[in-house]
């Protein structure tokens, strides 16, 4: 009898090996710009870089620079400085007037109908020449030859929006036990960027908006930024609306050639995700209103998953449960506990860090509820926001 209640509790505890097992596999399901030419295609057409910048006198340089290191030969880049109070804009003009190929705007007053961003990329778009326009954040670094790639990748698979998912550098103790959790999150929900690109639903449709490029035509055809000007996330919904649209949308693997670090804090990961993963997270949410009911529900439960067993457990070996509970809580934490370690090997990262998933799992779990509780106010870069889902 008590073998068997041994064996059913190990059977309840097999979902927390099959699902990270599941999401890995989904996820490597990613062609990769490793496989696209590095030489530019000729003729090449002029391509046009904006770059959006509020206060990001810690990135605009660095961002800057491995932008003009670019293998590519027809290139215009149109920093946007977005009423920045740092040196932002100085170190943009410093770098522009020792190189012709950059030029540094003023964004227009923002609209009150306008998320800023969005606002500037509109702007800087509208001083852009280029067929292709790339729209890169001021905290990704770019390879040499991620331009010349990523252009042939749009042209070979004749895309109008073309995105590719980089690599998130991690370097405090806080990065790297939050943004795994987030991002295990987004893989369990797209998937690799295979995945993405076959699937016919709108809303399985997501880029990347630290490096977005689209045709010229189709931007202006589709409205440009206006199309999703009261979106937090504008580059998922612009990936939606393409698609909706009728729009070839490709999203490629590119951890070799881009790189970005979104976070250096406690403080910008609760602020930066706390805008984004529920106003936003909202657009994404299939199954049209019973997704929409049930996505406040669903949200918290990747960090309820991986908290449950070690509350089990701590009960358990307190006596308060019995050897059932102790059995599969035990299970649970040591598929979790090697799942995490899979993480961490993956991003080369040191696998001690996975003890610490508890520690991740309940900020994940603050951010989702804190978000939740604004849900669609949005606060980011000292403005305020209502993002809308429109369906």
């Amino acid at each position: 009898m008590l073998l068997s209640h041994h064996l059913g509790a190990l059977a309840w505890a097999i979902p927390w090996f099959v699902v990270p097992l599941v999401v890995a596999i989904r996820a490597r399901q990613s062609e990769s710009l490793d496989d696209e030419s590095p030489t530019p295609p000729t003729p090449a057409s002029l391509v046009s870089v904006v770059i959006p910048a509020r206060n990001e006198a810690r990135n605009i340089g660095d961002c800057l620079r491995t932008v003009l290191d670019s293998t590519y030969p027809a290139l215009e880049v149109i920093v946007v400085d977005d009423h920045s109070t740092d040196d932002t804009r100085a170190i943009a003009t410093r770098i522009a007037s020792d190189d012709p190929r950059v030029h540094v705007i003023a964004n227009p007053d923002l609209p009150p109908d306008w998320f800023g961003k969005q606002w500037a990329c509109q702007n800087g778009a509208a001083n852009a020449h280029g067929d292709i326009l790339i729209f890169v954040d001021a905290d990704t670094r770019l390879a040499p030859d991620l331009i010349t790639r990523s252009v042939n990748a749009m042209l070979r698979t004749n895309a109008d929006l073309f995105t590719v998912a980089g690599r998130q550098e991690m370097h405090s103790f806080w990065e790297k036990l939050v943004q795994p959790q987030i991002f295990a999150v987004l893989a369990a929900r797209y998937g690799g960027a295979e995945r993405v690109n076959r699937s016919r639903r709108a809303t399985d449709k997501i880029a990347n908006g630290q490096y977005l490029m689209i045709r010229r035509t189709a931007y202006d055809a589709l409205g440009g930024h206006a199309l999703v000007k009261h979106h937090v996330a504008e580059d998922l919904m612009l990936a939606q609306r393409y698609f909706a649209s009728g729009r070839t949308t490709v999203m490629m693997l590119g951890r070799d050639q881009l790189s970005t670090r979104m976070y250096t804090s406690l403080h910008e990961l609760i602020a930066g995700w706390g805008k984004n993963i529920f106003a936003a997270g909202r657009d994404a949410v299939p199954f049209g209103t019973i997704g929409q009911i049930m996505f406040p529900i669903t949200l918290p439960l990747p960090a309820v998953t991986q908290l449950a067993p070690l509350v089990v457990l701590l009960l358990a070996a307190l006596g308060i449960l019995g050897t059932g509970a102790l059995v599969w809580s035990a299970t649970c934490t040591i598929a979790m506990l090697l799942a995490w370690i899979g993480v961490y090997i993956f991003e080369k990262m040191n696998p001690i860090y996975a003890l610490c998933f508890p520690l991740g799992a309940a900020t994940y779990l603050y951010i989702v509820i804190a978000a939740t509780a604004r849900g669609s106010s949005v606060a980011w870069k000292g403005r305020q926001y209502v993002s809308t889902t429109v369906r």
